[in-house]
């Protein structure tokens, strides 16, 4: 995978605490765990009893800034979430990685809406595959992770440097858990991490997504929304 070719647009992001200066050369989408597992009928967080009209809220959203992102050469990044067949990287008994996916029965076998048979946040299965919705295309990159941030453990800080990558526009889910985590590493990396927050969420708990925003604005990154995203590369491309 090489940078894009496009020529670079520099664009001002209205974004909290201060206003971002974007070069399109310099930047990459990142789409977090947007999987069938997370927001699918069917999948792990239904099946857990979670409401996933928060995560399917954001699909749209996403689905426009990653297509805006494209049209002027800024790389889209997936990162998926999920774990081996026999489960040997899930981590030691005692882990909390371990204890949590335990308690979610990863690895069970389930029907899939299409009469099939998956497993729970089992890599190569329905559970892990990409929502259709925002599916990768060709240019895209797909980093699969087994922790909650995208940099443990995955060629995610690799494929950033080769695109020569500073700025990352972060979507996905979830705010509290996947999202900060990624956006926490992100920052002790020294890249500048804005989190568009209409293209996160939190199935659980809204009052834990407000506070991770809160916590990234202040300490992390950056917190804008996609409509100023499109905004902002709408206008420096009509320049």
């Amino acid at each position: 995978m090489s940078p894009s070719l496009h020529a670079s647009l520099h664009a001002s992001l209205h974004a909290k605490p201060q206003e971002i200066e974007l070069d399109t050369a310099e930047t990459a989408v990142l789409v977090i765990d947007m999987q069938n597992d997370f927001a699918a009928e069917g999948g792990l967080g239904g099946l857990a009893g979670n409401d996933i009209g928060p995560v399917r809220a954001t699909i749209g959203p996403i689905a426009r800034v990653c297509a805006t992102a494209r049209a002027v050469g800024i790389p889209v990044v997936y990162l998926q979430h999920g774990y081996l067949p026999d489960l040997s990287d899930l981590g030691p008994a005692r882990s909390k990685n371990r204890i949590a996916h335990d308690a979610v029965e990863v690895g069970r076998r389930v029907r899939t809406p299409d009469g099939g048979e998956g497993r729970l946040l089992v890599h190569g299965t329905w559970n892990t595959e990409i929502l259709p919705e925002l599916a990768p295309e060709p240019n895209d990159v797909v980093v699969r992770k087994n922790r909650y941030s995208g940099f443990y453990g995955t060629e995610l800080d690799a494929v950033l440097r080769r695109f020569g990558v500073t700025n990352l526009l972060v979507t996905g889910c979830t705010t509290s858990v996947c999202v900060e985590s990624t956006v926490r590493d992100a920052m002790f990396r020294d890249y500048v991490p804005v989190v568009l927050e209409d293209c996160t969420s939190e199935p659980m708990s809204r009052a834990n997504h407000d506070a991770s925003l809160a916590v990234i604005e202040r300490n992390l990154g950056w917190v804008a929304d996609s409509e100023g995203f499109v905004r902002a590369i709408e206008t420096a491309a009509a320049r």
